[in-house]
């Protein structure tokens, strides 16, 4: 084919896309395609090199003749498309309402935790962070549960093949932990006193699910180890505590308990935000709800960490973050903090 044949038949196709532009996508196509400096047009142009002189003329005009038309129609085309583009836009009836946007927000367990954080590091405790999967004597052992204490049982604790056993070595060794109270151990072993931190992390239970208990939860430990640390510390740090979450109006009171690792060993309730105190199926008509365990760290853990039970002393205390936010919003079933549900995690 001459280099007059490949002319034309560049003009017939090209006019023939000059007529399938709708949009400046189509406009923008045909430029690169026909008249950007690597197109078709411009290739020609440089095949008119290899062309005889005497030829050179006549392709010249020819190409140089439809260079122009293409460039006059693309033009119109290019001015036409884009009115079409504002008319097209002139017809959007701005008074719509536009498509409501669905903005995630954190999951209300999220807001308690990190509301716990605040105010603890707020008067100087550090954060600690431990494994999910502990050891036995990190989980009990160091914790002065004897080894019949019945959390140990099959019944209320995970147990794992954690590695894999080696000759009995492993097997029932191994736990998901039950409680954030190893990491406790962990900081002690690893830093000298004074120790000021808190513990929030997942923690497992070998119970039955229903609107009350979860076999994963969420809680929230803390341990101060000083020289003459006081019971009366203790209270007042669990009292500001409670009036900086639940309000400066809360009353709280201290009931004995017990604790394997901590002597003597309280839990604290505050008055029933609900029913103000007198009474109602939330706090089971006592106007009191628990909120979490405490008492002064057993002498007895300060020897399994390498600490002079005699130059130190501290308390520590524990709290379920699913409890708290079961109490401080009134929900009824622990459930739905785990069932993934729109509707409810919208109203937090």
């Amino acid at each position: 084919m001459g280099m007059l044949e490949e002319i034309e038949k560049l003009k017939e196709e090209a006019t023939a896309s000059l007529a399938r532009i709708k949009t400046p996508d189509d406009v923008e196509n045909f430029r690169l395609k026909f008249l950007s400096r690597k197109g078709s047009l411009a290739q020609l142009f440089e095949e008119m090199k290899q062309i005889p002189k005497e030829e050179k003329p006549a392709v010249g005009k020819l190409l140089n003749e439809v260079r122009t038309q293409l460039e006059s129609d693309f033009e119109s085309a290019r001015q036409s498309a884009e009115s079409e583009k504002k008319l097209e836009l002139s017809r959007i009836d701005l008074s719509v309402p536009g498509r409501k946007r669905y903005i995630g927000r954190k999951h209300p367990l999220t807001q308690t935790a990190e509301e716990i954080k605040r105010i603890f590091t707020g008067i100087g405790f550090g954060i600690a962070d431990g494994p999910e999967i502990e050891d036995d004597y990190h989980n009990f052992e160091a914790l002065n549960f004897p080894p019949d204490h019945p959390a140990r049982d099959m019944q209320d604790t995970f147990f794992v093949k954690y590695p894999p056993a080696k000759e009995g070595n492993g097997t029932g060794k191994y736990v998901l932990r039950t409680h954030t109270s190893g990491v406790q151990i962990r900081v002690m072993e690893n830093n000298k006193p004074p120790v000021r931190v808190i513990m929030p992390g997942r923690v497992y239970r070998n119970e039955a699910i229903s609107s009350r208990s979860y076999c994963l939860f969420h809680q929230v430990e803390g341990l101060y180890v000083d020289k003459n640390v006081s019971l009366a510390e203790l209270k007042g740090t669990i009292t500001y505590f409670a009036r900086e979450l639940f309000g400066s109006g809360v009353r709280l009171r201290f009931r004995p308990s017990f604790f394997p690792f901590t002597e003597p060993s309280a839990e604290v309730d505050v008055n029933c935000f609900i029913c103000s105190g007198k009474g109602c199926r939330i706090c089971k008509h006592t106007g009191w709800l628990e909120i979490m365990g405490c008492g002064m760290v057993d002498p007895n853990v300060f020897k399994f960490v390498g600490y002079d039970e005699k130059e130190v002393s501290g308390y520590a205390f524990g709290m379920g973050i699913e409890r708290i936010t079961l109490l401080k919003y009134g929900i009824d079933d622990i459930r739905l903090f785990f069932d993934n549900d729109v509707r409810f995690l919208n109203q937090f």
